[in-house]
């Protein structure tokens, strides 16, 4: 794990660089931890991907914690950002530029403990989704949301990581670029290069400049497919973060399942909800709870500790074994070894029930939204697409989806009820060749239409839209 702690108080900085060595020592693990006094030096060290947590003191001289997050997410959306502050006065708006957790001063071994077991095992799935390198330095993994770009130069391939690593094998460009280029993030610029388009700083007449710093090459020929590719993957991240932040899902509601035996308190947090466009369905016992879950997809489970028959903590550790679903307590009890508890339990966050409603939201949204960011699979009824593996199940059975069906179905169940035109379509799967006046998407849209309805005729999941396009329709 590779953290940046900025803090401008040195005995807060000592204090956290101890516990960090507790914790490496008590679980075992390395962790590479940098240190910063200020914003301004952090800030100009960053070039996004060097660091997978950065703790933020909310309070600096100069550029404040808030305002050095709002920067330091134009280069890096992904890195995992922990607030630390006296006050909890700012937690509201730590997390409307994605905090991933808020932490009041002098943090807690145990509390912070279990937040980093929790990310290094979101970590440890990241790396998963990734490769079996046999490079020069021994068999290592290569992870692709690590790997900044991949060059070839007198037959050896370098792997060039976005901390600066490189990895290199004997080997040609070829040999890989099945598995790179079949990912929407990887493009091939030159017969010598892919890079990854999240670490691409800037375009122009001369080529590519990567956040690092370096400079790749783009062929004359490929020059404005790159830059037709480039801007739509920065529109898709832009759209993409626009409508998980205001909206939630694609249809403009969450659903929520809201467990909790107090009626009182049911209504108090379910009108927070409702008021923010979720729909949300409640439960009084762990028992209505799994039959719930079980029968229909939430984008969130929010759940009581303390209530009838199983406990939450038991409730969630059977929710999570049957859904990928985020889950976080609610509940009167705020003892730190039950927020441990709750952590370990497999919840991501754990929301006392003194929170302000602002504070809830804001916590409940963020959640939501990173959790759909990491999401691996996609739901809809009997309908499941393993966004890892790249295939498509309808009842458990694999469908026989050629890479281009499976991209159309992918991209059009991520904003279910949008109507995409022709258009929209082609320039998301062609991106940088000529419009074809939508023969190929007639083709490729009719195909994949047949196979879906082959495979389950109780359901019609693509639209057609007279005299407008298409549109994916989640069963129920």
């Amino acid at each position: 794990m590779r953290i940046a702690v900025c803090d401008d108080d040195e005995q807060e900085v000592s204090r956290i660089g101890k516990l960090l060595t507790e914790y490496e020592t008590d679980r075992e693990i390395s962790v590479g931890c940098h240190y910063f006094t200020n914003s301004t030096d952090f800030l100009c060290e960053m070039r996004g991907g060097e660091y997978d947590l950065v703790l933020l003191d909310v309070l600096m001289p100069g550029v404040g914690g808030i305002q050095a997050a709002q920067e330091l997410r134009e280069l890096d959306k992904n890195v995992r950002l922990i607030f630390v502050s006296a006050s909890p006065e700012f937690a509201v708006e730590s997390y409307s530029v994605g905090a991933y957790y808020y932490l009041l001063k002098p943090i807690s071994a145990d509390s912070f403990f279990a937040l980093l077991d929790k990310i290094q095992g979101e970590l440890s799935e990241q790396e998963e989704q990734g490769f079996v390198l046999k490079s020069r330095d021994g068999v290592v993994r290569i992870a692709f949301a690590r790997l900044a770009y991949v060059e070839v130069m007198n037959k050896t391939v370098f792997f060039r990581l976005a901390d600066g690593t490189v990895r290199e094998t004997a080997a040609a460009l070829t040999d890989f670029e099945g598995k790179l280029l079949s990912r929407p993030e990887f493009l091939k610029t030159h017969r010598s290069y892919i890079v990854n388009l999240s670490y691409i700083q800037t375009i122009d007449s001369h080529g590519i400049r990567m956040k690092n710093g370096d400079s790749v090459p783009v062929s004359r020929h490929r020059r404005s497919q790159v830059q037709n590719a480039y801007m739509h993957f920065l529109h898709r991240c832009e759209t993409e973060d626009s409508a998980a932040y205001r909206a939630g899902c694609s249809d403009g509601s969450w659903r929520i399942l809201l467990v909790d035996d107090n009626p009182a308190d049911c209504i108090v947090w379910a009108e927070i909800l409702q008021s923010h466009g979720c729909i949300v369905q409640t439960a009084e016992s762990g028992e209505d709870a799994l039959r719930l879950a079980a029968a229909c997809p939430f984008d969130c489970v929010l759940l009581d500790v303390m209530i009838p028959g199983e406990d939450g903590f038991a409730v969630c550790e059977r929710i999570r074994k049957s859904r990928e679903v985020p889950i976080i307590f609610l509940s009167c009890l705020t003892e730190p070894d039950k927020q441990v508890e709750g952590f370990a339990a497999g919840g991501i966050d754990y929301i006392t029930k003194d929170t302000s409603a602002e504070l809830f939201w804001a916590k409940v949204e963020t959640r939501i939204r990173l959790a759909k960011s990491e999401r691996t699979q996609l739901h809809y009824g009997p309908l499941l697409l393993d966004l890892t593996k790249r295939r498509v199940l309808m009842n458990q059975k694999e469908l026989c989806l050629t890479p281009v069906e499976f991209d159309i179905l992918c991209r059009l169940s991520e904003r279910a009820g949008h109507i995409f035109t022709p258009e929209e379509i082609y320039g998301m799967i062609w991106s940088g060749q000529p419009w074809d006046g939508g023969q190929s998407v007639q083709m490729h849209m009719s195909r994949l239409r047949r196979k879906l309805e082959k495979a389950w005729e109780g359901h019609r999941f693509i639209e057609s839209v007279w005299g407008q396009g298409y549109r994916f329709v989640p069963a129920k």
